[in-house]
């Protein structure tokens, strides 16, 4: 009786446990794919859970931060999904590629044209971005999930630091250090960098080729030497066996 009790409240128990920390992993979110590198571009998707059991996610709209805009912001078309990109005139122009932009994406909304994210699934919503500040550490986008039956839940908590994740979490792209240069010199630098070795490995294998080809060459001779002296004696004695 007492082991029937203690696994059932094990149990339960663990069933409160999951339904505690379950919405904790359901929130929208944010990742590159790959790294998004300061003063770099990237690629990052907005990762859209459907948290309902009743209802579909059918519009999601992504704010982006007004203290660090982005000039460059394309989406890429998704089946079943109306894509609205909004831009406003920047206070301050920026530079970028040599060029002044007096204009930056301030949201992107993604509305369905079907079904939408279904109870069960989730869809990630992917944003090619650029160019990424390189005075701060991570991004702060605020989301708003819309519901088929007109449910809006607002993720636009930001995660203060040394606190818990507020119940509504902002998404944050964390920004790795930069690169040595932002459109590919590394990795140019890189493949140089086995070229380089590669050449030093083929004269390496030519030298190798040279010594051999010197080494087998002095065995030829002595051994022809050798065949001649041997040639020579072998002659000498066939003359004392014949004066014999």
């Amino acid at each position: 009786m007492k082991a029937s009790r203690l696994a059932a409240v094990t149990a339960v128990a663990g069933t409160a446990v999951l339904a505690v920390s379950s919405p904790a992993f359901a929130h929208v979110s944010v990742q590159p794919e790959g790294t998004a590198a300061k003063g770099g571009y990237a690629v990052i998707d907005f990762k859209v859970p459907n948290e309902r059991d009743n209802a579909s996610t059918t519009k999601v709209e992504v704010t982006f931060p007004a203290d660090h805009p982005l000039a460059s912001v394309m989406p890429q078309p998704m089946a079943g999904w109306k894509i609205e990109v909004t831009k406003a005139k920047l206070a301050k122009p920026m530079e970028m590629h040599g060029e002044k932009i007096s204009e930056a994406v301030t949201k992107v909304t993604w509305t369905a044209e079907d079904k939408g994210v279904e109870p069960g699934y989730f869809q990630k919503f992917p944003l090619s971005v650029g160019a990424l500040p390189e005075n701060t550490d991570e991004l702060v986008f605020k989301a708003i999930q819309t519901y088929s039956n007109k449910e809006v839940v607002r993720w636009i908590e930001v995660q203060q630091k040394g606190q818990e994740e507020p119940e509504n979490p902002a998404p944050t792209l964390a920004l790795s250090a930069a690169t040595d240069d932002h459109h590919g010199t590394a990795a140019a630098k890189d493949t140089a960098a086995k070229t380089e070795t590669t050449a030093s490995d083929d004269s390496g294998s030519t030298g190798g080729s040279d010594t051999t080809a010197r080494v087998l060459g002095v065995v030829g001779i002595v051994v022809g030497a050798a065949g001649v002296a041997y040639g020579a004696l072998a002659g000498r004695r066939r003359s004392t066996g014949s004066e014999a």
